[in-house]
């Protein structure tokens, strides 16, 4: 059932975000290695990590996962050092999605991965074993939850892992992430050089860990920030937002979105518990930017920009074709029922130079089982009010809360009539 969108005309609000999906997937990971007793606390509520507890403190036979693609990642990586043979399965979408790099960089080390169905993609049969191998080579530009899956096990290893990335180093935030956490639970990781990360063997201790919010979720209230004030310019409400769980010195690297929406009309106020939103009238006129490290945040600026008219290039998109959808395929589609004709450069890029199209006089905005969508083009509402959104429950994957808290900013959230 499509959700019918209305904005408010002000904006006070306090909300306390979901917890880091990223972080909360990670250190369940790196708990479960540990062998300990001390599980993380503020776990998100999301999908994604809901399917991780309950694959993690079952371990059934046949573990599946949905649509999570961490989840995939990192139990592949998982579950080729525990006993047992395991299949690993998903969503119809899941199983498109390719899975090959790391099932080859895990046999590099001696994991025993066979595919259930079509070569190169889930669903796998993994079949716990020690691994003896050390050392593993991988391409830098491919999804850095791969690194990630293989980082976190390295600890466990006999002789560690020495991991040696070729060609450009993309989503290296995340990769920095995995190692503070690693780091976090007991294990010794760093970076040799740019391209070479080095995991001493010595496994992980079972330590006490509290996850921080979301900073992903956090570009969703900026960007709701961002349209408010640039829609009621001239005649400006009050505006300001407080997202509480939020660190100033975060290793989350979303965090950046702070400083790329300080471009678009919003200051970031940090305080001990939260960060407080503010407008601000100073706005670039063109925003260029490459997305190498922050792939989550694209769909939330390419938005936003569109609806505040400021033209843009926006580089280092090549995993966004293998996300729960094509999100660029997924972009350019909706944007037109928005009236913007947004350009993909091959799997590289998206441009908005102004182009305009007729806009649909009662858009509805398909979501392609994909979160991001759906809470990208929610803030929409407050340029287009006759805004719908096709299957909204997707956003449980991440922030199950999201309609709920747009209800207590203010804004109308209703079932469409059809």
């Amino acid at each position: 059932m499509p959700y019918t969108i209305l904005a408010p005309q002000t904006l006070t609000a306090t909300l306390q975000l979901p917890a880091s999906k990223s972080i909360s997937n990670r250190a369940l990971i790196l708990h479960a290695l540990s062998g300990g007793e001390t599980a993380p606390t503020n776990l998100s509520d999301c999908d994604d990590t809901q399917v991780m507890i309950s694959a993690l403190s079952a371990m059934p036979p046949v573990i599946d996962i949905h649509a999570a693609g961490t989840a995939m990642r990192f139990l592949t990586a998982y579950l080729s050092v525990q006993r047992g043979s395991h299949v690993i399965t998903g969503t119809a979408r899941m199983q498109q999605r390719p899975i090959r790099l790391l099932v080859d960089a895990l046999r590099q080390l001696g994991a025993d991965i066979s595919y259930e169905a079509t070569d190169g993609y889930p669903p796998l049969r993994v079949t716990g074993a020690t691994l003896t191998g050390s050392s593993v080579t991988l391409a830098g530009n491919v999804s850095s939850q791969y690194i990630s899956a293989l980082l976190m096990i390295g600890a466990v290893l006999p002789h560690g892992l020495q991991l040696h990335l070729t060609g450009e180093v993309i989503s290296r935030p995340y990769i920095d992430l995995t190692l503070q956490l690693m780091r976090d639970f007991g294990a010794e990781a760093t970076w040799q050089s740019p391209s070479h990360i080095s995991v001493a063997a010595g496994g992980y201790r079972d330590v006490p860990f509290l996850v921080e919010s979301d900073w992903s979720a956090a570009s969703y209230w900026y960007e709701i920030m961002a349209l408010m004030a640039h829609h009621h310019r001239g005649n400006q409400p009050h505006l300001t937002l407080e997202l509480s769980g939020l660190f100033a010195y975060s290793h989350q690297g979303d965090s950046r979105g702070a400083q790329l929406f300080a471009k678009l009309g919003v200051a970031t106020t940090f305080t001990p518990q939260s960060v407080r939103l503010t407008p601000h009238d100073q706005i670039a006129s063109r925003l260029d930017e490459s997305f190498a490290d922050i792939p989550d945040l694209t769909q939330t600026f390419v938005v936003c920009c569109c609806l505040m008219g400021v033209p843009f290039h926006f580089t280092g998109l090549q995993t966004l074709r293998i996300k729960e959808t094509d999100r660029i395929a997924a972009l350019t589609t909706e944007l037109r029922k928005l009236g913007y004709e947004v350009h993909a450069e091959g799997d590289q890029a998206l441009r908005w130079d102004g182009e305009r199209c007729a806009p649909h006089p009662t858009p509805t905005i398909d979501t392609y089982d994909d979160h991001r969508m759906a809470m990208s083009f929610a803030p929409a509402s407050i340029v287009c009010p006759t805004l719908r959104i096709n299957h909204p429950e997707v956003v449980s994957k991440s922030y199950p809360t999201f309609w709920d808290h747009l209800r207590q900013c203010g804004f109308t959230v209703e079932k469409a009539v059809e």
